[in-house]
């Protein structure tokens, strides 16, 4: 029902400029020393909370930060509307739009490619927005889940826990010409097989002589996908329990969670497996359950 009072306050709120909403994602300038130039946007809600969380919401394939915004299936808009953290959407400067996880540049700490172009948009982001350097985290799908893994193993530091969606392992699209944004088929189609130690050690390698804690990993695959063979999902379980130490068998599984068909398996307090059965390329974004797994 429409009373005086509901058109007295709209009124009032027309007048003096403020309506519900008002955030728009905002194309920032940040300060950039890698050699690769993507773009960083920022979305703002218009509540935020003191000393605000941020997530890192990186695009897939054929896709922007625009797109990827606007896409109703990424639902990092609503989580940041409903609870005052701000989001950080990266968009990727190469023709076709995915990311390079293949040259050195990127798959090397500091190595000035779209890695360090990325953990300079946090570090600012940090710095201009008060942002919680402890509460930073990180999700994505396909090219942007690739990215995720690559961002765990080169800038750890900068990183709580990190959410990926039907990715690849950290350092599998390696180009052996050392190409900027190369495709790899074998590792895209599952061939790219190593031990947990093998897959350990291109993590490590890719940030020499870091012992500082590290983010905790929590995958998504789908059994029917496409487009990264359901094999790389098992391949990033390897390489990650590596990293952490712990082993390859599950310490707890819930079976139809977060929903019917998708089992959870959890290998100790940081890395946590998701498996669809029947699900493509990619994954649905789970709000609900990377929010949690963020602490959000």
């Amino acid at each position: 029902m429409i009373t005086l009072t509901n058109l007295v306050a709209a009124g009032a709120a027309l007048l003096s400029g403020h309506h519900a909403f008002a955030a728009q994602l905002t194309r920032v300038d940040y300060p950039n020393n890698a050699t690769s130039k993507p773009q960083m946007y920022i979305y703002v809600p218009d509540r935020v909370v003191s000393n605000p969380p941020l997530v890192v919401v990186i695009h897939s394939c054929q896709s922007s930060a625009q797109s990827y915004f606007q896409n109703s299936k990424i639902p990092w808009r609503t989580g940041s509307d409903r609870k005052g953290y701000i989001t950080l959407w990266p968009s990727s400067p190469h023709s076709g739009t995915c990311w390079d996880v293949s040259s050195r540049q990127s798959l090397s700490h500091n190595g000035g490619g779209d890695s360090q172009a990325i953990a300079n948009m946090i570090s600012y982001a940090i710095q201009k927005y008060s942002v919680d350097a402890e509460r930073v985290y990180l999700t994505g799908g396909s090219s942007g889940a690739m990215m995720g893994n690559v961002m765990a193993a080169t800038y750890p530091e900068l990183l709580k826990a990190v959410s990926i969606y039907s990715g690849v392992p950290a350092g599998c699209f390696v180009s052996a010409s050392g190409g900027v944004d190369q495709w790899n088929n074998t590792c895209s189609g599952g061939q790219s097989r190593a031990t947990p130690e093998q897959w350990g050690n291109v993590v490590r390698n890719m940030y020499p002589g870091y012992s500082g804690p590290r983010p905790k990993m929590q995958i998504w695959h789908g059994s029917a996908d496409g487009t990264l063979a359901p094999a790389n999902y098992q391949e990033i379980i390897k390489q990650w329990t590596n990293v952490f130490g712990v082993s390859q068998t599950p310490t707890s599984t819930l079976r139809n969670y977060p929903q019917a068909n998708y089992q959870t398996d959890n290998y100790g307090e940081n890395v946590q497996g998701i498996y669809a059965t029947g699900v493509g390329h990619s994954v649905p974004a789970n709000l609900t359950a990377s929010e949690q797994w963020f602490g959000l």
